[in-house]
């Protein structure tokens, strides 16, 4: 008994004449009848009383029939599913985010759910090292990170370029790389990630040595330490805008070359989910328009 047996079944109960149920069928005649007598023998039983060209169900025949109508329903939305699930209406999209995150990530996100209510979301946030790791061990499927990153065996598509910008409770216009050097600042992510060379190096470029009283890579709690007066700090400027607090202030920085560098990281030689397209195509577009 297979699916194509159930099929030409149910066409014969609900037709109840083998010559309209071969025509709905868009096949001929004989067939039908050999493969309906050979279900029967397969199965030990009679599934239709015949009364002349008329064929009604047996007990045991209606049975198959409800059972058979369930079976074909549920590989009707397998199929469904599964295209829907290739569509990128169905499946899971899991993503990591920096925790230098850019302004409107939520916003992306809630508008790629509104597209695809369906997709299940699974959304990280982490330093991109950490970030890097999960994405490896397929904990993940991608992760938007800053550069510099080690990204070998990972694809790396590039979204976009920022200057960093000064940040303290107290408005400064323009700090120079040597002022800021004067003051205490506390460092966005930790020693050996990327923000916190990129920082390191734009001092020593300049021959500078920076005073860092503090390392801290959760956005929420930098920005609350600011904000109380701890020290001033130094993010790119998607980050600032990300928080939004009349409390901070923000500054360009008047002479450096203090940059940094966004984009999203899968699996090298991997196939990527359709939702994971969906998301990046949609992040592109927000990102460039």
């Amino acid at each position: 008994m297979d699916i194509k047996q159930l099929r030409y079944f149910i066409a014969i109960a609900e037709e109840k004449n083998i010559t309209a149920a071969a025509n709905r069928l868009h096949m001929s005649q004989p067939p039908l009848s050999i493969q309906l007598k050979q279900l029967e023998m397969e199965l030990g039983v009679q599934l239709f009383d015949r009364n002349g060209k008329s064929m009604e169900l047996t007990d045991k025949g209606n049975l198959l029939y409800n059972r058979a109508l369930q079976l074909i329903n549920s590989v009707e939305e397998i199929k469904n599913e599964l295209q829907e699930t290739e569509d990128g209406k169905r499946g899971v999209l899991s993503v990591g985010i920096n925790t230098l995150s850019f302004s409107g990530f939520s916003d992306m996100i809630q508008l790629f759910h509104k597209q695809y209510p369906l997709v299940s979301l699974k959304i990280v946030q982490n330093d991109s090292y950490y970030l890097t790791e999960m994405v490896k061990s397929r904990a993940i499927e991608m992760a938007f990170v800053r550069l510099p990153l080690e990204h070998r065996g990972l694809t790396y598509h590039h979204l976009l370029n920022e200057s960093f910008v000064f940040v303290s409770n107290q408005e400064v216009h323009d700090p120079t790389l040597e002022e800021i050097a004067q003051m205490p600042l506390i460092i966005p992510s930790t020693e050996g990630l990327g923000s916190y060379n990129t920082i390191l190096e734009a001092f020593s470029r300049n021959k500078l040595e920076l005073t860092s009283i503090a390392e801290c890579s959760d956005m929420h709690v930098l920005m609350e330490l600011v904000k109380g007066g701890m020290g001033a700090t130094l993010v790119p400027k998607s980050v600032f805008d990300a928080y939004k607090d009349k409390n901070l202030y923000a500054a360009p920085i008047s002479n450096a070359q203090l940059n940094s560098s966004m984009g999203v990281i899968w699996l090298e030689q991997h196939f990527v989910s359709t939702p994971a397209r969906n998301f990046m195509e949609l992040v592109k577009e927000n990102i460039m328009s």
